[in-house]
């Protein structure tokens, strides 16, 4: 049987879903998002930063993660709020970028108090981009650090997408892959933002064409409008992958204006994962580091306990999935001939015709 996209796989577009003002996280009342890159070096970073200290939990789907401070998202820890979130190029040498944006938090006044001593409370997740063909030999120290304190420097409402930040220098198993975000609002009026490196082993389109896994869940054109393949390609479901066991991992934040605990919070991270397996193919894998965070910023109470939390993980995932597949639509093509995957921009639509 072919599929189209439209029957049940109609698009989240003509089901009305409404996405916030930016469709971005930033929609997401009391954060901002910075980023900091280096073209020379490929690789880069994108730190989330909270006006207020915010709920947050961490669900780790994949089986080689890269993180710092995510034991102390665990329900029954002590710490019952963070200051930051950082999302990181470089493998493990990218987490120094938490060092940078603790320390300008710290100038700040934030952080965790224990008597007169503050610590900012900065979790982070890393993808590995150190073989993507920049030139990583920076010596003894590595410039993350510093890109921490410039993502904090820069942070704001907006920001880039595609290849920028923690998704500068990602790839996909064919395509660039890059820094993605979406934004959805809930019929009861919450705002749900996703905010994703895209660096996975596997891919976010379909066999050999331009159309995403994350089609149905497509808000107008935000990712090329182009729904699902008509008729499904007969190879869609063949595995393709990198073909090595390095150069992956997708890293992620949901964030909403709920009022959340942080067994709830935890709750969500774990519905938000659906995302990640929903926009791309394979996922969770023994070779990705998959990892997704989520953050309330307690702006609205829940109405319900239960079947709200539901609702908005439902939503979460989704959002994620768009999110997904935007960081990958917008990645920027490059010349080098050592960049090993073209941009999604790259693909032509009809004859003659290129996505700019």
């Amino acid at each position: 049987m072919a599929l189209s996209s439209g029957g049940i796989f109609a698009r989240a577009q003509e089901n009305e879903t409404k996405t916030g003002s930016l469709n971005l996280i930033t929609d997401v009342v009391g954060l901002r998002v910075g980023n900091a890159d280096d073209s020379r070096l490929r690789s880069g970073i994108t730190a989330v930063l909270f006006d207020q200290p915010a709920v947050a939990a961490v669900d780790v789907r994949g089986g080689g993660p890269g993180s710092r401070e995510t034991d102390l998202l665990a329900p029954e820890n002590t710490v019952q709020a963070i200051d930051a979130l950082v999302l990181c190029g470089g493998s493990a040498f990218g987490l120094d970028a938490a060092g940078g944006v603790q320390a300008r938090l710290r100038e700040q006044g934030r952080g965790f108090a224990v008597r007169s001593a503050r610590v900012p409370i900065v979790p982070a997740a890393a993808l590995f981009d150190l073989l993507n063909g920049g030139d990583k030999h920076w010596g003894l120290h590595s410039p993350y650090r510093d890109f921490g304190v410039a993502a904090v420097d820069a942070a704001g409402r907006d920001f880039a997408l595609g290849s920028a930040g923690a998704g500068f220098g990602a790839t996909t198993a064919d395509l660039r892959g890059g820094l993605g975000s979406a934004s959805a609002v809930s019929p009861d009026g919450y705002t749900v933002g996703a905010l994703v490196a895209v660096n996975a082993v596997g891919q976010a389109t379909i066999g050999d064409g331009p159309h995403f896994w994350a089609a149905p869940y497509e808000i107008g054109s935000e990712f090329g409008g182009l729904g699902w393949p008509a008729p499904f390609p007969s190879t869609a479901l063949v595995l393709r992958t990198k073909g090595h066991p390095t150069g992956n991992t997708t890293i992620g934040v949901v964030a909403t204006d709920a009022i959340l605990t942080k067994p709830q919070a935890r709750r969500l991270a774990v519905a938000a994962q659906d995302g990640l397996a929903r926009a791309v193919r394979p996922a969770h894998t023994p070779l990705d580091g998959d990892t997704v965070f989520a953050v309330a910023t307690g702006a609205r109470a829940l109405r319900d306990p239960v079947w709200t939390l539901a609702s908005l993980g439902a939503l979460a995932a989704d959002v994620l999935a768009r999110a997904v597949a935007r960081g990958v639509y917008m990645a920027a093509s490059l010349s080098p001939a050592r960049m090993c995957a073209q941009s999604h921009r790259q693909f032509p639509l009809r004859a003659g015709e290129v996505i700019n």
